[in-house]
């Protein structure tokens, strides 16, 4: 999936409403839910541009989101 054009930087975005935070990098995200993010206009990116950085603002993985933890 190509990243949105706001976020060709960027490969965390998080979703205001819900607190998730979305791996634009992930080949199994639904295509689908970054489009209607986009369109929804609530959403957020991180600096810098980590996942631990999202986790200390308090948003949560998405289930897709792949992390070493997870790996190991």
């Amino acid at each position: 999936m190509s990243r949105p054009s706001r976020f060709e930087e960027f490969q965390y975005v998080g979703d205001k409403r819900t607190q998730v935070v979305y791996d634009l990098d992930e080949p199994s995200l639904d295509p689908a839910i970054v489009e209607e993010l986009m369109a929804s206009e609530q959403f957020i990116c991180f600096g810098p541009d980590s996942l631990l950085e999202a986790r200390n603002r308090g948003y949560k993985p998405h289930r897709s989101v792949r992390t070493a933890d997870a790996e190991a």
